[in-house]
Order: C-alpha cells, then structure tokens, then sequence
C-alpha cells in the first residue's frame, strides 16, 4: 500500500511532467524570453491556476502540503488535455 509521502511525490512528478510538456503559447503567454526550461515556468504555473509560487513550488516537489480538489482543478484547467482523473487518483484524501 502506498503511503501519502509516496502519493505525494507521484503528484509532484506527475504535475511537474505536465508543466514542462506544455508551451507557454499553448496557454497564452507569449515566448519572447529566454528560456531554460522547455515548457512552462513554475511561476508562470501558479499564475494561471491562481496560487502562489511557493506553494506550487512545494507541491510539485512532494512536499505534504494536502491540494485541495479545487487547487487540483485549477492546475489541471490551463491544460489542453483534460488529466483530472490521472491527478485525483494520486492525490492523496484530506480529513475534513
């Protein structure tokens, strides 16, 4: 059975994989930067889902930060291809 730091870590890798196949003119942003990253920036990321870089930041990298279903909509809704199920299935239950 696998623990929430392990569902945790497949969700920062899994929304990480996400970020960095998608083109920043795919959602809008226009590519006039240098880049080091091929697909989108963390911060660029936050902004379009409406949370803060830091926080991002942390859940991409494993940390338990417990994203609500609402933060995952919202990071999942700037993606062309719809992931809603791939990400909820790895997001680890909240206690209300």
């Amino acid at each position: 059975m696998e623990t929430d730091n392990q569902r945790y870590e497949k969700l920062g890798n899994f929304i990480k994989a996400r970020r960095e196949r998608i083109h920043p003119t795919q959602v809008g942003i226009s590519d006039t930067s240098r880049r080091r990253t091929s697909g989108l920036r963390r911060e660029e990321v936050a902004m379009l889902a409406g949370i803060g870089v830091t926080w991002y930041t942390w859940l991409e990298q494993g940390w338990d930060v417990n994203p609500s279903t609402a933060v995952m909509a919202a990071i999942d809704g700037f993606t062309s291809q719809p992931c809603s199920s791939q990400v909820y299935q790895v997001t680890p239950t909240s206690a209300s």
